[in-house]
Protein backbone atom coordinates (compact mmCIF):
# COMPACT_ATOMS: atom_id res chain seq x y z
CA UNK A 1 0.00 0.00 0.00
CA UNK A 2 1.64 3.32 -1.11
CA UNK A 3 2.28 5.97 1.42
CA UNK A 4 -0.59 9.06 1.50
CA UNK A 5 2.03 11.29 1.95
CA UNK A 6 3.93 9.91 -1.22
CA UNK A 7 3.99 12.25 -4.69
CA UNK A 8 4.33 10.97 -8.30
CA UNK A 9 7.26 13.22 -10.22
CA UNK A 10 7.32 11.31 -13.10
CA UNK A 11 6.42 14.26 -15.75
CA UNK A 12 9.20 16.23 -13.33
CA UNK A 13 12.16 13.94 -13.00
CA UNK A 14 15.20 14.72 -14.63
CA UNK A 15 13.92 17.89 -16.17
CA UNK A 16 15.65 21.18 -14.00
CA UNK A 17 13.49 23.96 -14.43
CA UNK A 18 10.37 22.38 -14.32
CA UNK A 19 7.74 23.03 -11.80
CA UNK A 20 4.50 21.44 -10.64
CA UNK A 21 2.08 22.66 -7.46
CA UNK A 22 0.92 20.16 -5.62
CA UNK A 23 -1.81 19.51 -2.60
CA UNK A 24 -2.24 16.68 -0.31
CA UNK A 25 -4.72 15.72 2.59
CA UNK A 26 -3.56 12.89 4.58
CA UNK A 27 -5.53 11.43 7.28
CA UNK A 28 -2.61 10.65 9.27
CA UNK A 29 -1.81 7.31 9.31
CA UNK A 30 0.36 7.00 12.60
CA UNK A 31 0.28 9.93 15.23
CA UNK A 32 3.53 11.60 15.83
CA UNK A 33 4.59 13.68 18.57
CA UNK A 34 5.86 13.49 22.46
CA UNK A 35 4.43 12.21 25.79
CA UNK A 36 1.98 16.15 26.16
CA UNK A 37 1.44 16.89 22.68
CA UNK A 38 1.03 15.48 19.36
CA UNK A 39 -0.81 14.71 16.00
CA UNK A 40 -3.21 11.87 16.25
CA UNK A 41 -3.73 9.09 14.47
CA UNK A 42 -6.71 9.80 11.72
CA UNK A 43 -6.19 13.83 12.35
CA UNK A 44 -6.15 15.85 9.15
CA UNK A 45 -3.16 16.79 7.72
CA UNK A 46 -3.07 19.94 4.91
CA UNK A 47 0.26 19.75 2.34
CA UNK A 48 -0.03 22.76 -0.20
CA UNK A 49 3.56 23.24 -1.76
CA UNK A 50 5.52 23.27 -5.55
CA UNK A 51 8.06 21.03 -6.87
CA UNK A 52 10.82 22.03 -8.72
CA UNK A 53 13.33 19.91 -10.35
CA UNK A 54 16.96 20.40 -10.44
CA UNK A 55 19.80 18.82 -11.35
CA UNK A 56 20.26 16.71 -8.35
CA UNK A 57 17.01 15.60 -7.46
CA UNK A 58 13.48 17.13 -6.47
CA UNK A 59 13.47 20.87 -4.44
CA UNK A 60 9.84 20.39 -2.67
CA UNK A 61 8.98 23.72 -0.99
CA UNK A 62 5.78 23.50 1.48
CA UNK A 63 3.15 24.81 3.62
CA UNK A 64 1.99 22.29 6.11
CA UNK A 65 -1.16 22.42 8.47
CA UNK A 66 -2.78 20.56 11.05
CA UNK A 67 -3.94 20.52 14.54
CA UNK A 68 -1.95 19.24 17.85
CA UNK A 69 -3.97 17.73 20.90
CA UNK A 70 -2.93 16.86 24.12
CA UNK A 71 -2.60 18.26 27.30
CA UNK A 72 -1.77 21.42 29.76
CA UNK A 73 1.28 20.61 31.75
CA UNK A 74 -0.25 22.65 34.50
CA UNK A 75 -3.76 21.65 34.86
CA UNK A 76 -4.16 18.67 32.80
CA UNK A 77 -6.86 20.16 30.62
CA UNK A 78 -7.63 18.75 27.38
CA UNK A 79 -6.60 21.14 24.36
CA UNK A 80 -6.05 21.51 20.75
CA UNK A 81 -3.47 24.06 18.61
CA UNK A 82 -3.19 24.74 15.67
CA UNK A 83 0.46 23.40 13.72
CA UNK A 84 1.34 25.92 10.68
CA UNK A 85 5.11 24.92 9.49
CA UNK A 86 6.91 25.63 6.21
CA UNK A 87 9.56 23.38 4.92
CA UNK A 88 12.33 23.43 1.91
CA UNK A 89 14.08 19.84 0.95
CA UNK A 90 15.90 18.21 -1.55
CA UNK A 91 15.05 14.78 -2.41
CA UNK A 92 17.92 14.02 -4.23
CA UNK A 93 17.95 11.53 -7.18
CA UNK A 94 18.84 7.53 -6.41
CA UNK A 95 22.96 6.85 -5.43
CA UNK A 96 23.45 10.72 -4.41
CA UNK A 97 24.67 10.37 -0.95
CA UNK A 98 24.83 13.46 0.00
CA UNK A 99 21.48 14.18 0.90
CA UNK A 100 18.92 13.31 3.96
CA UNK A 101 15.60 12.71 1.42
CA UNK A 102 15.59 10.02 -1.68
CA UNK A 103 13.59 9.89 -4.29
CA UNK A 104 12.42 6.11 -4.90
CA UNK A 105 11.40 5.54 -8.60
CA UNK A 106 9.28 7.53 -9.79
CA UNK A 107 7.70 9.03 -6.02
CA UNK A 108 8.70 10.86 -3.16
CA UNK A 109 7.76 10.22 0.37
CA UNK A 110 6.97 13.52 2.37
CA UNK A 111 6.38 11.61 5.81
CA UNK A 112 9.43 11.53 7.15
CA UNK A 113 10.34 15.16 6.17
CA UNK A 114 7.05 16.30 7.32
CA UNK A 115 7.50 14.70 10.88
CA UNK A 116 11.02 16.11 10.80
CA UNK A 117 9.01 19.39 10.56
CA UNK A 118 6.00 19.61 12.55
CA UNK A 119 7.30 17.89 15.81
CA UNK A 120 9.84 20.29 16.65
CA UNK A 121 7.46 22.58 15.74
CA UNK A 122 4.91 21.68 18.66
CA UNK A 123 5.16 23.46 21.81
CA UNK A 124 7.31 21.94 24.58
CA UNK A 125 5.21 22.87 27.21
CA UNK A 126 1.71 23.49 26.04
CA UNK A 127 -0.85 24.96 28.61
CA UNK A 128 -4.47 26.02 28.01
CA UNK A 129 -4.06 29.51 28.86
CA UNK A 130 -0.70 31.95 29.70
CA UNK A 131 -1.83 32.76 32.76
CA UNK A 132 -2.56 29.28 33.97
CA UNK A 133 -2.27 28.58 38.09
CA UNK A 134 -1.91 24.62 37.60
CA UNK A 135 -3.63 22.50 40.32
CA UNK A 136 -4.02 23.06 44.20
CA UNK A 137 -0.99 20.66 45.42
CA UNK A 138 -2.93 19.81 48.36
CA UNK A 139 -6.64 18.87 46.80
CA UNK A 140 -5.85 19.27 43.40
CA UNK A 141 -8.66 21.44 41.92
CA UNK A 142 -8.12 23.51 38.79
CA UNK A 143 -6.87 26.99 40.76
CA UNK A 144 -8.39 29.21 37.49
CA UNK A 145 -11.35 27.32 38.19
CA UNK A 146 -12.01 28.38 41.53
CA UNK A 147 -10.46 31.55 42.24
CA UNK A 148 -9.07 32.47 45.96
CA UNK A 149 -8.93 28.15 47.06
CA UNK A 150 -7.24 28.20 50.22
CA UNK A 151 -6.78 25.72 52.48
CA UNK A 152 -5.71 26.19 56.68
CA UNK A 153 -1.78 26.39 57.05
CA UNK A 154 -0.47 23.09 57.83
CA UNK A 155 1.29 22.55 60.88
CA UNK A 156 5.24 21.71 60.51
CA UNK A 157 5.61 18.42 61.76
CA UNK A 158 7.93 19.37 63.98
CA UNK A 159 6.15 21.11 65.92
CA UNK A 160 3.33 19.05 65.96
CA UNK A 161 3.97 17.38 69.17
CA UNK A 162 3.55 20.76 70.60
CA UNK A 163 0.32 21.28 69.27
CA UNK A 164 -0.86 18.29 70.89
CA UNK A 165 0.19 19.64 74.57
CA UNK A 166 -1.34 23.08 74.15
CA UNK A 167 -4.62 20.72 73.24
CA UNK A 168 -3.94 18.94 76.53
CA UNK A 169 -3.09 21.52 78.27
CA UNK A 170 -6.52 23.37 77.16
CA UNK A 171 -8.70 20.36 78.23
CA UNK A 172 -7.27 20.26 82.05
CA UNK A 173 -8.04 23.82 83.10
CA UNK A 174 -10.50 24.22 85.25
CA UNK A 175 -13.11 26.32 83.70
Amino acid sequence: MPSPYALNIRDLARRPGETKPFSLDVAVPEGFGNAVIGVPEGAQLRIDGRLESLHDGVLVTADVETTAVGECVRCLVPLSEPVEVDFQELFAYPGTSDFDYQIQGDTLDLEQVVRDTVVPALPFQPVCVEDCEGLCPVCGVRLLDHPGHEHEAAVDPRWAALADLTRESDEQLPE
